[in-house]
């Protein structure tokens, strides 16, 4: 049996539909590919609304690869897969199961789940929900990025780690508040030793950069584009004691909480919608902290991973028609 993540290639859409379709196919033996999907207009711009001549909306290899393939579960995450998955279960009928992961926001009666993140206001007998996103963060994927970065291990305790995303819509935080952040790291290292760390992700603005690297002088690492070496990381949140997260992001906020280390959250700038509602569920659980209570004793951390809960409960649900595709003699 062949399953298919299928996603735009954006780093959150993919890790997301990937993480899914691995803990998936690890319970059933199945095998799993990833396919890069590429968005022809003008169905990308309105996707995933059915357009006419939807099914080629993308380049010809997703219809070729379905017609190839005839994959027993399809998993989507993002607008694009969205079209995507509506577009296989039209041309290969009940035979192929498909899930879909974040709100299509249309009629979801063609797929046959959804999984939304519970800060996602919709609800309906098909959805499952999590807290924060999908991702592959697990006790074996944090043992292979120590191993991997091994070299963080050796960096003084407590290894302290800001993790940077990048200003949207509804967490609008600036250069200044990045260097806020910067700054309480050199505090505590100066003060209470250990490392310090920075990582920022594509999302952080490039015209920052400079500012963020003279800022963060004298930090173990600074890591901020390809310009810096490989992207370390994986092995900062292995590695890392404690996590600062910048507030924009449910994916950077989501694997940090699947770490062992203690999360703490800006609590400025307000955040609103969506990523509002996610900080203010991870302060009510206490797997996140304000940053500005970073000097109160932490409790115990009980790592968020919410991947395998879905697995199962999408093999609740799917297990017996992807056991039939799996044995179709019986």
């Amino acid at each position: 049996m062949l399953m298919l993540a299928v996603s735009d290639g954006r780093a959150g859409n993919r890790r997301q539909a990937e993480a899914l379709a691995a803990a998936l196919a690890a319970r059933l033996g199945a095998d799993w590919s990833h396919h890069l999907l590429a968005p022809r207009q003008p169905w990308k711009a309105l996707a995933p609304r059915w357009l006419p001549m939807a099914p080629w909306g993308f380049d010809p290899g997703w219809l070729q690869r379905l017609d190839a393939d005839r994959p027993a579960l399809v998993i989507g995450c993002g607008r694009q897969a969205a079209l995507a998955t509506r577009i296989a279960r039209r041309r290969l009928g009940a035979a192929t199961r498909c899930v879909q992961i974040l709100d299509p926001r249309l009629g979801r009666n063609v797929w046959d789940l959804l999984v939304l993140p519970e800060h996602d206001r919709y609800r309906d007998a098909d959805t499952l929900t999590c807290t924060g996103s999908l991702h592959a963060i697990d006790e074996a994927w944090l043992e292979s990025a120590r191993e991997r970065h091994h070299a963080l291990g050796t960096l003084p305790s407590p290894r302290r780690a800001l993790l940077l995303g990048g200003p949207t819509a509804d967490c609008r935080w600036n250069l200044d508040h990045a260097l806020d952040w910067i700054g309480r790291l050199h505090g505590a290292r100066r003060t209470q030793g250990g490392s310090a760390l920075l990582v920022g992700s594509p999302r952080t603005p490039p015209a920052w950069r400079e500012a963020l690297r003279q800022a963060a002088a004298g930090f173990e690492l600074c890591w901020l584009d390809g310009g810096d070496g490989d992207n370390p990381y994986a092995g900062v949140l292995a590695w890392a004691d404690r996590l600062i997260v910048s507030p924009d992001s449910a994916n950077l906020l989501s694997e940090a909480c699947a770490t062992t280390a203690e999360v703490l959250l800006p609590a400025r700038p307000a955040q609103r919608g969506r990523i509002g509602r996610l900080h203010a569920r991870l302060l009510e659980t206490g797997r996140v902290r304000p940053l500005d209570a970073e000097d109160r004793p932490a409790a115990p951390v009980t790592p968020l991973r919410e991947t395998a809960r879905i697995a199962g409960q999408i093999l609740e649900r799917l297990g017996p028609a992807l056991a039939r595709a799996a044995r179709p003699d019986r």
